[in-house]
């Protein structure tokens, strides 16, 4: 496999992907999921990016066709790409951020300039809308101030936020589609939607990092699904589930005005639907709701309904056959509870059967309580914001954590631990972005947590620490200070030797 070419190539397996890495040219890999929206996205980004950097070989890994690949690189949920130079692997990136793509490949490739390699016109009208917004903003970060440029596009966002929300009279933000619901959670709350009879519009967050992040900031709410009515914020799943129940949300409805189709329009058009279905001679018969054979209906929710924690995956817990169920498995180890598992490979009829009981095609599968959470991305994300350890909690499978304690487990989850506002790719705000700066100016390693992404920690923190701002910087479990100190002791030549005594 030659050396650059301005294109991407598929690789087929590790051994073409040794041969690869052990050339000259600079090499990126992108690991994907044909299922995966973000990684289509991405992959535009990534095909352009090919064309402008001719000098680097760009490859592209399917992850779960290629698990021995994705189990060398510790992928557990995609898009991810790897960066390597001279048969090393020197960078990585989990996640849709074109931006930061970019840079990174600039960065291995050796580009000069940036904003020329991956200006829009280069790109053309082939990357669609979403690709060259994402471009334009590279731009724009190498043509004016980081401040100028984040208020202009948090103004810009605000704006969206407000035209989504207020789009229709009801409005879901939600993982995945009403159709094909990508979380339990949010997968309930169509549900009772649809059993409230209201019509609503909904929003992908996982289609849109940009929305995903934003949405949480400009409601003030942490997690996804996020209910609002007429503008307002009803709450997520647990809220709309007890207003549901309680028929406070039925009352809502009918006070702001949003039309309710009765439930005898609905009867009579579900018994209308029936009548003109016709039902397979053969197979036992035909779940009205799912379309599948009766039998084995009910043999897949006896199975997802057998332990109050199940995985279904790819081989068994003891020999994972896929880095995404490897990374699930691993999760639930150090959660720390009991769970039992179902090797879908050893039963396609169960394999298949699943991805409609459950609406979901890929695996694994996480059941809790009979109630599907989803894949490794979700697993991996309610566990990052302490949503999986509450679940657990919760339904009693886990004894229940206090906030001090999942504060202390935090600050002490790293050496050196930062609480900043983003990522340290992408901080937030200009205290973050510095303390991050002196800390990678000093070589020094750090964990990080992204206060935004979970208002509890953000508030609790605050008392924890006896410190009211961010960020805040700890040393084994110990507060150093907000970004004053660190710049401080940055200037004073003790930053180094205060973070590794």
């Amino acid at each position: 496999m030659g050396g650059g070419g301005g294109g991407v190539k598929d690789v087929g397996s590790k051994a073409e992907l040794d041969e690869a890495l052990h050339g000259a040219a600079p090499v990126v890999v992108h690991f994907w999921a044909s299922w995966c929206e973000a990684s289509k996205q991405m992959d535009q980004v990534f095909a352009h990016l090919a064309t402008d950097f001719p000098q680097a070989l760009f490859l592209r890994v399917e992850a779960e066709e290629q698990p021995e690949i994705s189990e060398a690189y510790a992928v557990a949920a995609v898009p991810y790409f790897v960066f390597c130079k001279d048969g090393k692997s020197v960078d990585k990136l989990e996640g849709a951020n074109p931006s930061i793509l970019a840079n990174r490949v600039a960065k291995v490739a050796g580009s000069t300039s940036l904003v020329e390699s991956a200006s829009p016109a280069s790109l053309g009208i082939a990357a669609g809308p979403t690709v060259l917004e994402a471009v334009k903003d590279m731009a724009k970060e190498n043509n004016s101030s980081k401040n100028e440029n984040a208020n202009s596009d948090l103004s810009g966002l605000t704006t969206r936020l407000w035209q989504l929300v207020n789009s229709h009279p009801v409005f879901l933000f939600m993982k995945g589609s009403p159709e094909q619901p990508r979380c339990g959670f949010s997968r309930k709350v169509v549900e009772i939607l649809k059993d409230e009879g209201v019509e609503f519009g909904s929003f992908d967050i996982l289609t849109d990092n940009e929305v995903r992040e934003g949405m949480k900031k400009f409601s003030n709410w942490p997690t996804f699904p996020q209910l609002f009515c007429k503008g307002e914020l009803l709450g997520g799943g647990d809220i709309a589930v007890a207003m549901h129940e309680s028929g406070e949300l039925k009352d809502v409805f009918r006070d702001h005005g949003v039309p309710i189709n009765s439930k005898e329009t609905k009867v009579a058009e579900s018994a209308k639907d029936v009548s003109e279905t016709s039902i397979p001679e053969k197979g036992g018969g035909i779940s009205d709701s799912m379309g599948l054979n009766v039998e084995l209906a009910s043999r897949l929710r006896t199975l997802v309904n057998s332990s109050p924690v199940i995985i279904f995956m790819k081989g068994r817990p003891e020999e994972p056959k896929c880095g995404f169920s490897h990374k699930v498995i691993e999760i639930l180890q150090q959660e720390k509870v009991a769970f039992e598992s179902f090797d879908i490979l050893s039963d396609d009829e169960v394999r298949q059967g699943l991805k409609i009981f459950s609406n979901w095609s890929s695996y694994p599968q996480l059941y809790i309580g009979g109630e599907l959470i989803g894949g490794s991305d979700i697993v991996m994300e309610m566990q990052k914001s302490g949503e999986l350890k509450k679940i657990l909690a919760e339904k009693g499978f886990v004894p229940k954590v206090t906030l001090e304690d999942r504060l202390k487990n935090l600050v002490t989850s790293s050496p050196v631990m930062l609480f900043i506002k983003g990522t340290p790719d992408a901080p937030r705000c200009g205290f973050s972005s510095k303390v991050v700066n002196a800390l990678q100016d000093e070589g020094i390693s750090f964990g990080s947590f992204d206060i935004l992404t979970n208002e509890e920690i953000r508030q609790g923190l605050k008392t924890y620490s006896n410190w009211p701002t961010y960020p805040q910087l700890y040393y084994k479990g110990e507060l150093i200070g907000g970004c004053d100190i660190v710049l401080e002791l940055q200037n004073s030549g003790e930053l180094k030797s205060t973070l590794s005594e």
